[in-house]
């Protein structure tokens, strides 16, 4: 491996738009480490896709609420890869409820992966990402849009975005760019689970460009972000097709 190869994680890199930017940054030329929860065999199958193009990839387990497995996470990527430029934090569950019938216990599981996660993620980020590099985290279109049942997952991601801004300053001087991408309804399995075709083609109807976004359009802008986009610092790029 060349010297001059850039390496990137990417958390929740096994399926969806995290397994969509991994291809994408390998074909950049990035060495990638694939990070994934549970589903090994998915995450297998993003590893051969990379590699079968000639790009270079492992994949790695780590929950990214445990600080001891991101640490190991990225204690790989640079045992393996040398160094780590840019971190792509996809991973995030989802959980959908009204305010008022919201289960405690539910909104806790998913503040611990989506917020808790941001921070472990992005501690380890902001100490290991060498100069040049980026940490891009992701966030949601859905609290512009003000979806009726989207408060639990929204709030999550609120939080997400304010920690972008804030680590984007804390890194002056270090040549680290930090933003945010907050995606639109995407065809991505996480977003399709549970909505009927009526339900889906209603929300695809919504943006101008009347389709709904493909993983493969949020990992354009994340390329970019990761890429040339170097004058883009302490933003939220709301990928959504213009509905907001």
């Amino acid at each position: 491996m060349s010297t001059n190869t850039r390496v990137a994680i990417v958390t929740g890199g096994s399926r969806g738009i995290g397994r969509r930017t991994a291809e994408r940054l390998a074909a950049d030329g990035f060495a990638v480490v694939v990070n994934y929860a549970g589903n090994e065999a998915a995450a297998a199958e993003a590893v051969e896709a990379i590699t079968g193009e000639g790009g270079q990839a492992v994949a790695v387990r780590a929950d990214v609420a445990e600080a001891a497995e991101v640490e190991a996470l990225f204690d790989t990527a640079e045992r393996t890869f040398g160094g780590v430029d840019v971190v792509v934090h996809c991973a995030g569950v989802l959980y959908l409820s009204p305010i008022a019938e919201v289960d405690l216990d539910a909104l806790d599981r998913m503040h611990r992966t989506n917020i808790r996660g941001t921070f472990v993620v992005d501690q380890q980020a902001a100490r290991r990402v060498r100069g040049g590099g980026a940490i891009i985290n992701f966030s949601t279109s859905a609290g512009k849009l003000a979806i009726p049942g989207y408060a639990p997952y929204a709030a999550t991601k609120a939080a997400v975005e304010a920690m972008g801004l804030i680590l984007a300053r804390e890194l002056r001087g270090r040549d680290i760019t930090v933003n945010t991408v907050a995606p639109g309804p995407t065809a991505t399995a996480l977003f399709l689970d549970g909505k009927d075709e009526a339900t889906v083609a209603r929300m695809a109807g919504q943006s101008p460009l009347e389709r709904l976004g493909e993983p493969g359009d949020i990992a354009e802008v994340v390329a970019f972000l990761a890429g040339p986009g170097r004058w883009i610092n302490g933003q939220v790029i709301r990928a959504n097709g213009g509905i907001v």
